[in-house]
C-alpha cells in the first residue's frame, strides 16, 4: 500500500499532511503553519539545540522510545508514525509547569530565555529515558545544547533534580492516549507528490531498492545531518527526497559470532551500544560525535555514504576492517571500507546503489586499539585529525604481526597510513619501531592547513597519537590520560 500523506499524533490527535515541499523542516512547519513560536531557530544546522522537540515512537515491548531530535534539520515526511512532542506540550491543562520546567525556574537556569525551550526539551528526553544524575551522563545528554548565559551550572542541577523521577499526571495520561493511536498507525510507503517537489519513504530496503532503480537521482536522507544542511545553509533545490530510515529493516543492527552488522539506517543511538561491547575504545569518540539529538538522528550508513573526509566513524570502522554491502536493485557488492574512498566528494558508488550494510568484524581480542579525536573543543566540534589505530603484537616473539592505522581530517577521504603499516608489520614492537612509523606517515599524507589546524600540526598530532598507543600498553606504571 502507498499512501500520498504522513500521518503522525501531535496533540492528542492524529495530523495527517500532504502537499509539503521534500525540504520543508519539522521547524518551519510549526512555526509558520502551526505558530507553536516555542522552538526556536538559533543556528539551522543542527549545533546550538534551541529547536529541540522530542519524537516518540512505539518500541517492540508495547512502551514508547522518545527521542530528542533538532527540529531546524529535520524533514517534516520524517514525521510519518511518530508523536510530536514540543515545549508547549509539557505543562498542565492548568498551567502547572512540568517538572523539568519547574526546575529550570527553581536552579535560575535560565537567562536571556532565548535556549530555554530547547534545553527544557532535552532535559524532558533525559527524564524521560530514566538516566542517571551523574555529571558525566548529564554532560553527554547536555553537549547538543548550547547557553551563551548561564554557564550550565544552574541547568546541571536542574537535569540532577529530575533524574529518575515520576512524570506528573497529565504528561503520563497524553503518553497513554498516544501509544494506541501509534500503534494504529500503519507503516506504509509514503509518496507525497505535488508542485513543490516529492517526498517518498519507502517501507522496506526491497523498496527502496526498486525506487533507485527507477530514478537514481533521488537524494537520498537518513538523518539529514548533512542533507537538511543543504537545503538550510546552501539552498540547495532537492526534488526528489527518498527517506531511507522509513524501511525499518533497513535499521536493524545484528550482532553474531563473527559480525556485527550495522544495515544502512541504523542510527548511532542504536548501533554504537553493540560497537561499544566490542570496541571499548571507542566510546569517547561517539559520545563526542555530535550531541545527543545528532546521535538519535543521524546513521552510520549516512556518515559513510557523505564521504566526508572529516567524518568520524569511517576512520575508526576501516581500522577494525569494515566491509560496505552495496546494493542497486537484486544485486549485491561487498568490498573494503577504505576502498569505498575515491577522491575528495568521490565514492564507489554507482547510480541506484546504496549502503545497505556495514560489516564490522568481532574484536580480535589479542589487537591493540586506540581512537583518538583531536578537535579544538570536546563536544560539538569538527575533528581536526580523528586517528584510530588497530595493532596486533605476537606474545612471544614481540614483533608486530599485522597493523591498520586509520585517519580522518589528513587527506581528501578517510584513509590508511600504508607507508606506516608497512615500517610497523614484523618489526619489534617498541619505541624505536614506533618512531620509524611515525616519521613514515610524511610519505602517507601531505595534509591541508586550515582553519581547524595547521599542516604541520596535523602530522605531528598523527605521529603523537601512534606513540600513546604504546605507552597506554606498557602497563600500570605508566602514567596517560587514556580518554582526555
Amino acid at each position: 500500500m502507498t499512501r500520498s500523506a504522513i500521518r503522525f499524533v501531535h496533540r492528542g490527535a492524529v495530523t495527517t499532511l500532504d502537499g509539503f515541499a521534500p525540504t520543508r523542516t519539522v521547524l518551519e512547519y510549526l512555526r509558520e503553519d502551526l505558530h507553536l513560536t516555542g522552538t526556536k531557530e538559533g543556528c539551522a544546522e543542527g549545533d546550538c539545540g534551541a529547536c529541540t522537540v522530542i519524537l516518540g515512537r512505539p518500541a517492540d515491548d508495547g512502551t514508547l522510545r522518545f527521542e530528542a531530535m533538532n527540529a531546524c534539520i529535520l524533514f517534516v515526511g520524517s514525521l510519518d508514525g511518530a508523536w510530536l512532542i514540543t515545549v508547549e506540550d509539557l505543562a498542565g491543562p492548568d498551567g502547572t509547569l512540568h517538572p523539568v520546567q519547574q526546575a529550570m525556574v527553581d536552579h535560575h537556569g535560565s537567562q536571556c530565555g532565548f535556549c530555554t525551550p530547547g534545553f527544557v526539551m532535552t532535559l524532558a528526553a533525559y527524564q524521560l529515558a530514566g538516566a542517571e544524575a551523574e555529571i558525566g551522563t548529564i554532560n553527554s545528554w547536555l553537549a547538543g545544547n548550547l547557553c551563551r548565559c548561564t554557564g550550565y551550572g544552574p541547568i546541571q542541577q536542574a537535569a540532577r533534580e529530575v533524574a529518575g523521577t515520576d512524570q506528573p499526571s497529565w504528561f503520563a495520561q497524553q503518553i497513554d492516549r498516544a501509544l494506541p493511536l501509534l500503534q494504529g498507525l500503519v507503516r506504509d510507503t509514503v509518496d507525497v507528490a505535488g508542485a513543490n517537489g516529492r517526498f517518498f519513504a519507502p517501507e522496506s530496503t526491497d523498496g527502496l531498492a526498486d525506487h533507485l532503480e527507477g530514478y537514481p537521482d533521488a537524494t537520498l536522507v537518513a538523518g539529514a545531518t548533512d542533507v537538511g544542511l543543504w537545503a538550510t545553509k546552501q539552498l540547495r533545490d532537492l526534488p526528489h527526497l527518498v527517506n531511507v530510515k522509513s524501511a525499518r529493516d533497513l535499521a536493524e543492527v545484528t550482532v553474531t559470532d563473527a559480525m556485527i552488522e550495522i544495515r544502512g539506517a541504523a542510527t548511532y543511538t542504536d548501533a554504537v551500544p553493540a560497537i561499544l561491547a566490542d570496541y571499548p575504545e571507542a566510546e569517547t569518540m561517539f559520545d563526542r560525535l555530535g550531541g545527543v539529538q545528532v546521535r538519535n538522528a543521524g546513521t552510520i550508513g549516512g556518515n559513510i555514504a557523505n564521504g566526508s573526509p572529516i567524518g568520524d566513524s569511517p576512520p575508526f570502522l576501516i581500522a577494525a576492517g569494515a566491509r560496505l554491502r552495496l546494493r542497486r536493485g537484486d544485486a549485491r557488492r561487498e568490498l573494503a571500507l577504505e576502498d569505498f574512498f575515491i577522491a575528495y566528494g568521490k565514492q564507489d558508488l554507482r547510480p541506484g546503489e546504496f549502503v545497505e550494510a556495514v560489516l564490522l568484524p568481532r574484536r580480535n581480542p589479542d589487537t591493540l586499539f586506540g581512537v583518538y579525536k583531536i578537535s579544538k573543543r570536546r563536544d560539538q566540534d569538527i575533528s581536526s585529525v580523528l586517528a584510530a589505530l588497530a595493532i596486533t603484537v605476537d606474545g612471544s616473539s614481540g614483533l608486530c604481526t599485522d597493523a591498520r592505522l586509520a585517519f580522518g581530517g589528513m587527506a581528501g577521504t578517510p584513509a590508511l597510513a600504508r607507508h606506516a603499516t608497512t615500517a610497523l608489520i614484523g618489526q619489534p614492537w617498541t619505541l624505536a619501531s614506533i618512531r620509524q612509523a611515525k616519521s613514515a606517515l610524511a610519505e602517507d599524507f601531505a595534509p591541508l592547513t586550515d582553519h581547524r589546524a595547521a599542516a604541520w600540526y596535523r602530522l605531528e598530532v598523527a605521529g603523537n597519537v601512534l606513540e600513546r598507543l604504546y605507552w597506554q600498553h606498557q602497563g600500570d606504571n605508566v602514567a596517560t590520560a587514556a580518554h582526555a
